[in-house]
C-alpha cells in the first residue's frame, strides 16, 4: 500500500477544526480582504484620473491614466510645508514622550513610593475620556499663558507638541510599565553589583531588553501625532498647519480636487506605512510580551 493511501486513511486529529469551519474562515477572510482592498483601489485609481473623471460618475478604470495629480498637488497647496510641520511635530512629540515614559514607567515598575497606585490609576483613567473634552481647557490654558507670560503656545508647533504629549504619554507609560514588569529584576541587581546605580541599570540593562516595547510606544506616538486632526485644526494657523488639516485646502469654493486629494493622501501615508513594515517584528513582540508575565 502506498504512502499516499496511508496518509489518506489516517484518522483526523480530534483537535483539528472541522472542514466547514475552515471554509467559513476562508470566506470571511476573503470578504475582509475585498472590503479592505476596494477603498485602496479607489484611492489609487482616483489619483491617476483626470479631474473630470473623478467629478463625474465613478468609473472603475480611468479613461486616461495620468500622473498629473501627483505633480499638481505640490503647487495647489503648500504640501511640502505641511509635510515638514507634521514631521517636526510628530518626531519631537514622539522623542519627548518616549524619554519621559521610559523613566516614569521604570520608577513605577521598580520602586515603591507614596502615591504610586494613585499615579498608576490616574494615568490609566485618562484613556477613558474622549480627547475632545480636553480641547477647550487646553486652548484656554494656552491663551492665558500667552496673555500672562508672553509665551505663545496657541498656533505654534510647541503648543501642538505639548498637546500631543497629553494623550500619548499616559498610554506610553502604561504600556511600558507592563513591559518592564516582565523583565526580571535580577538583571537590575546584577547591574547594581557591577557598580551601576538605578539610572545606569536602566540605560545599560533594562532599556536594551525593552527595545520592542519602546519601539511600540514610539510608533504609537508618531502615528497619533501624524494623523491627528481635531487638535491640529484648532491649535495651528497657516504657518504651522499639519498635513492632516492641510489636505482640506484642496477643496476651494469652486472645485474639489479629488484626484489631488487621493494622490496627497497616498504620499503622506508612505512614512507611516514604511515605518510600520520596517518595525513590524518589534511591534508584535512589544504588544505581546508585556501582556504575558
Amino acid at each position: 500500500m502506498s504512502d499516499g493511501t496511508l496518509r489518506s486513511r489516517r484518522p483526523r486529529s480530534p483537535m483539528a477544526p472541522p472542514r466547514s469551519f475552515l471554509w467559513v474562515r476562508r470566506i470571511v477572510l476573503t470578504l475582509l480582504g475585498v472590503f479592505t482592498a476596494v477603498p485602496l483601489y479607489v484611492m489609487v485609481s482616483s489619483s491617476l484620473k483626470p479631474l473630470q473623471d473623478v467629478q463625474s460618475a465613478f468609473q472603475w478604470w480611468p479613461s486616461r491614466l495620468t500622473i498629473r495629480p501627483y505633480v499638481d498637488m505640490w503647487s495647489t497647496v503648500p504640501l511640502g510645508h505641511y509635510f515638514l510641520n507634521s514631521l517636526l511635530v510628530a518626531t519631537c512629540s514622539t522623542a519627548v514622550s518616549v524619554v519621559i515614559a521610559v523613566f516614569a514607567a521604570y520608577a513605577v515598575s521598580r520602586f515603591r513610593f507614596p502615591g504610586r497606585r494613585v499615579f498608576s490609576v490616574t494615568v490609566l483613567s485618562t484613556q477613558m475620556f474622549p480627547g475632545i473634552l480636553f480641547l477647550l481647557p487646553l486652548f484656554l490654558i494656552y491663551v492665558n499663558i500667552g496673555n500672562s507670560t508672553g509665551i505663545e503656545l496657541s498656533g505654534t508647533r510647541l503648543g501642538l507638541i505639548i498637546t500631543y504629549l497629553t494623550f500619548t504619554l499616559p498610554f506610553s507609560i502604561w504600556m511600558l510599565v507592563g513591559y518592564f514588569d516582565s523583565i526580571p529584576r535580577e538583571l537590575d541587581e546584577a547591574a547594581e553589583m557591577d557598580g551601576n546605580g538605578p539610572i545606569g541599570a536602566l540605560l545599560r540593562v533594562v532599556v536594551p531588553a525593552a527595545v520592542p516595547g519602546i519601539v511600540t510606544v514610539a510608533v504609537y506616538s508618531f502615528m497619533t501625532a501624524w494623523g491627528e486632526v481635531l487638535f491640529a485644526s484648532v491649535m495651528t494657523d497657516d504657518s504651522t498647519r499639519t498635513l492632516a488639516v492641510g489636505l482640506r485646502n484642496y477643496a476651494s469654493q469652486n472645485d474639489v480636487y479629488w484626484n489631488q486629494i487621493m494622490a496627497a493622501s497616498l504620499v503622506v501615508s508612505v512614512p507611516v506605512v514604511a515605518g510600520f513594515l520596517l518595525l513590524q517584528r518589534y511591534l508584535v513582540a512589544g504588544l505581546t510580551a508585556g501582556s504575558v508575565k
